[in-house]
């Protein structure tokens, strides 16, 4: 198996080429290679497929084997790993995904994708979307974790998540309240929870906890649940800087559209072969 190691914002996966050749036994590939200590090291598996109704098909697996719906930092490389490695000269693409099609803007230099601008689609609040169990016309959301009630905001980008504010991200116990809200029953699909602290109107510090992956150092989809529940609560204007451990993100939410745009790095690590 061929491979080629990319990452977004320290969010990393493993990306194999499956346009012309099926790879069987994904799930288990992902647990596999995704471990740190006797594999590659990744948060997951990204298969590059063919599409018949977008440019390419983006199938992707979390390390534990799940499998996923969309992955923001994930889709950036995509568009990387298509244009850098021959299979289309288009700068604009339609990636297909199991939350829909997503449309990438590929910034270039020298020959080489730098970074990628994701029209990330719509965001929703419908507690359906998540799914969250709640009662219907219910706007106030919390759920429990390490002793103690945390209020949430529900978005959806596709795959779901639980956005909580904090006073301070760099000491907060994400594992040990992040877990156990991804398994709550009040989320029958699992969450990813985000723990985010208010900059300014501008900017914001997200640290995450990613449904069958653990705590990640960047996640996309959860940057934009981000800035689009800190801009519905007052807390930010539609552009946000999002401040992860990897790195930076640029979110910005067209209420004209609904729509969200996130503009991100996108960087191929190494190649290999197994």
């Amino acid at each position: 198996m061929k491979f080629t190691k990319m990452h977004g914002c320290a969010n990393d996966y493993i990306y194999v080429d499956c346009t012309k050749e099926s790879l069987p036994n994904a799930s288990e590939l992902s647990i596999k290679y995704s471990d740190r200590h006797t594999g590659i090291g990744a948060d997951g598996l990204i298969l590059i497929k063919a599409s018949d109704c977008a440019d390419f098909f983006m199938e992707m697996y979390n390390a534990d084997g799940s499998l996923g719906k969309m992955c923001g930092n994930g889709i950036r490389c995509v568009g990387k790993y298509v244009y850098d490695n021959g299979l289309t000269d288009k700068t604009e693409l339609a990636i297909d995904t199991p939350a829909g099609i997503r449309y990438l803007s590929l910034h270039t230099e020298g020959g080489k994708v730098h970074s990628v601008t994701v029209n990330m689609g719509h965001p929703s609040q419908n507690p359906a979307d998540l799914p969250v169990l709640s009662e219907v016309g219910q706007t106030r959301f919390v759920v429990e974790s390490c002793g103690r009630v945390w209020n949430f905001t529900p978005v959806s980008m596709g795959n779901p998540h639980a956005v909580i504010m904090v006073e301070d991200t760099k000491s907060f116990p994400v594992r040990e309240v992040g877990e156990p809200i991804e398994k709550n029953p009040l989320f029958p699909e699992g969450v990813n929870v985000e723990f985010v602290q208010r900059l300014s109107d501008r900017e914001v510090n997200m640290r995450v906890w990613e449904r069958g992956s653990g705590e990640t150092w960047a996640c996309g989809t959860g940057a934009c649940a981000v800035a689009f529940a800190c801009y519905k609560n007052g807390l930010t204007g539609p552009e946000v800087t999002v401040h992860l451990l990897g790195g930076d993100l640029h979110i910005r939410y067209d209420e004209a559209e609904d729509v969200i745009y996130m503009t991100g790095p996108a960087v191929t690590v190494f190649e290999g072969t197994i």
